[in-house]
Parts: C-alpha cells; sequence; structure tokens
C-alpha cells in the first residue's frame, strides 16, 4: 500500500502527464510543480516538468505523437 502523501503526488503526475500528451503545457508544468511540492526528488516529475518547460517555448509539431527526441547527446 502506497502513503497518502505518495498517492497525492502521483494523482498530480498522472494529471500532469495527460496535459502533457495533449500538449496543453501551463496545466502539465502546474501539475509537475505540485507533485514536487509533494516529492522534490521524483524523478519523472522532474523530467517532464523540464520537457513541459522546453515545449512551451519550441513546441512540437502538429501531429506530435507523444515521444520526446533527444536533440543532444
Amino acid at each position: 500500500m502506497i502513503s497518502k502523501e505518495k498517492e497525492e503526488m502521483l494523482k498530480y503526475y498522472n494529471f500532469g502527464l495527460t496535459a502533457y500528451k495533449k500538449m496543453k503545457w501551463d496545466d502539465a508544468i502546474s501539475a509537475f510543480e505540485m507533485a514536487l511540492k509533494i516529492d522534490k526528488n521524483d524523478g519523472p516529475s522532474l523530467l517532464y516538468l523540464e520537457r513541459s518547460r522546453e515545449f512551451k517555448v519550441n513546441p512540437p509539431p502538429e501531429d506530435w505523437d507523444g515521444v520526446f527526441t533527444m536533440t543532444t547527446k
């Protein structure tokens, strides 16, 4: 069983992931920030927060399928 805190963090993470896939960058950023207020070391939330911020500035193409393509190594 997971803790109430972890359950709350996952709720925000999942909301953020849904918004991310719909290219709703502001909603995704807010949700991942909320998840990180609960667990500041959550790797997936940190990663998707960074990607959401990047896509907000440089949006992917209209036919984007949700896959992140690395441009640097």
